[in-house]
């Protein structure tokens, strides 16, 4: 084809969109109202997401480890029987090997019975190790170490006012029950019991501390946001879809009597088609540009309430979603319009258009 035919025709579709200027406002006023809620739905799920985000990084699950405070505190009764026995036998065999002059090979209890055996964790050195195979797991994106006495405080401060006395004999005389741990955060939650599994197969970890449900939830959450924006989205760009093409078709029986003649003189269905693709084309570019200017507004409104009301400035900003939304709304505007003529002038050029060729 040549420039000057796709010139002709370009204007054709300009002409076309000014001559039926009340349909195209209306088609421009429902595509608006359209891509403003995608882009609000757009712009809802960004800020569940960066909620979500928050709540992942405050999430976190404490694994505390298999260290002195362990042996002396966290075993059960019967294991302390039992240990007493050993530590009963062991001394008396001791005392035999002593005799046989074999005294300095065999380990001896401290005042509290324990030995070094007993437990995994024998310094901060060996604590620190296991923070590092933590953190080399997969699903692991920060391990903070926490040492018996921050997590005593940890305990304090978590207190209501007037609580924390209870904690007073917890000195260097009576000792700390607490055991080592390393703080876990998780990059995603949906990977969480796995997670957990393979940190508990490590040797040196006791116990973890976590919340599994809470995790559930964020993953329920973001599955939700994301199958509601799609379902969204789509039912939105079929309306889209529809207007456009409702007006293409408004602008084609208007004109059924030149279109008949182009056809009869040998003219192609693409010099036919093109005009109304621009004309659709245009009506989607517009629409876009007003819907980005209009979100802009509301959603300025929306969040300056909002940062008012609550005290909160956690909140996307337009500025980082702003080339994204404009790109989303061309798009649409520019597939709805030109899918939406390209159909419809073809379905009529099928089964009309052939009609007005004969007369």
């Amino acid at each position: 084809m040549k420039l000057g035919s796709i010139r002709y025709l370009t204007a054709e579709g300009f002409k076309n969109t000014w001559a039926n200027r009340l349909m195209t406002l209306a088609s421009v006023g429902v595509l608006v109202a359209c891509m403003v809620v995608i882009g609000l739905a757009l712009l809802i799920s960004e800020n569940v997401n960066k909620a979500i985000g928050n709540l992942e990084q405050q999430n976190v699950i404490m694994v505390y480890m298999k260290d002195y405070n362990w042996a002396l505190y966290g075993e059960s009764e019967e294991d302390t029987a039992s240990e007493n026995e050993t530590v009963s036998d062991s001394t008396e065999a001791n005392a035999e090997n002593s005799e046989d002059g074999a005294e300095e090979n065999a380990e001896q209890p401290d005042e509290n019975g324990i030995l070094s055996t007993d437990y995994v964790i024998h310094n901060e050195e060996e604590a620190k190790e296991l923070c590092k195979k933590i953190e080399a797991i997969d699903n692991v994106k920060e391990v903070v170490y926490v040492s018996s006495e921050a997590g005593l405080e940890t305990v304090k401060n978590s207190m209501l006012e007037g609580q924390e006395q209870y904690f007073t004999f917890l000195d260097d005389e009576f000792g700390n029950p607490i055991s080592a741990a390393a703080k876990v955060t998780m990059l995603d939650m949906s990977k969480f019991d796995d997670t957990v599994k393979q940190i508990q197969k490590l040797d040196g970890v006791d116990v973890i501390q976590s919340h599994g449900d809470l995790a559930d939830k964020i993953s329920a959450i973001e599955q939700g946001v994301t199958v509601a924006g799609v379902w969204i989205i789509a039912i939105l760009m079929i309306i889209s879809l529809v207007i456009v093409s409702n007006t293409i078709r408004v602008t084609m029986y208007n004109r059924k009597l030149e279109i008949s003649i182009m056809k009869a003189v040998g003219a192609t269905d693409a010099f036919v088609r093109i005009p109304f693709v621009v004309e659709g084309v245009i009506i989607g570019v517009v629409s876009a540009l007003i819907a980005e200017g209009l979100l802009y507004f509301c959603y300025r409104v929306a969040t300056e309430t909002i940062i008012a009301t609550l005290g909160t400035s956690d909140i996307v900003k337009y500025g980082d979603m702003v080339w994204v939304l404009l790109a989303v709304f061309l798009g649409i505007g520019i597939f709805a319009g030109a899918i939406g003529s390209f159909i419809m002038i073809g379905k009529y050029l099928r089964k009309e258009g052939s009609e007005f060729a004969a007369i």
